[in-house]
This record gives structure tokens, sequence and C-alpha cells, in this order.
């Protein structure tokens, strides 16, 4: 799946795809972030304000991409797939 600019991910390895302003509420997803941060494993893709943050594995690790674009948009990307 294509996210944004060069950034494309295998569908198989996403694990979720979350909004930014609903899950951003709860102090666990906001913990889950900052140690992501803080380990190295959130790759921005872009730096704008952020929508949405897509949480996958790249080769046996968990990655956490940032996105501008919205969850909405990314699941119809998704769907077109098929």
């Amino acid at each position: 799946m294509h996210l944004e600019h060069d950034s494309v991910i295998l569908k198989k390895n996403i694990i979720g795809i979350f909004d930014m302003d609903k899950t951003t509420v709860s102090k666990k997803m906001r913990e889950y972030l900052k140690t992501s941060e803080l380990e190295g494993r959130v790759k921005y893709l872009s730096y704008d304000l952020p929508k949405s943050f897509i949480v996958c594995t790249e080769n046996g690790e968990t990655v956490v991409y940032i996105s501008r674009l919205s969850s909405g948009t990314l699941i119809k990307r998704l769907e077109v797939m098929f």
C-alpha cells in the first residue's frame, strides 16, 4: 500500500491503522507512541499536522508510520487493493 511520497508497505504487514485524534486520548496509546519514538521505531511521512498512524511489522520489528492522511483515506486505499 502506498502511504505517502516514497513510502510503501505490504498489506500483510499492517497491524492497524489508527486515527490520531481518537486514539491519543488514551494514556496507554500516548505512552506507546512515546516509547516507540524513544526506541527509534517511528517514521514520519510528513511534518504536516498528523492525522493518523499505521503500526506494521518490518523485518520482525514493529514500526509506526505517522501520516498526514486520514485513517479513512488509508483504509480506502487498502480496499482498492482488492
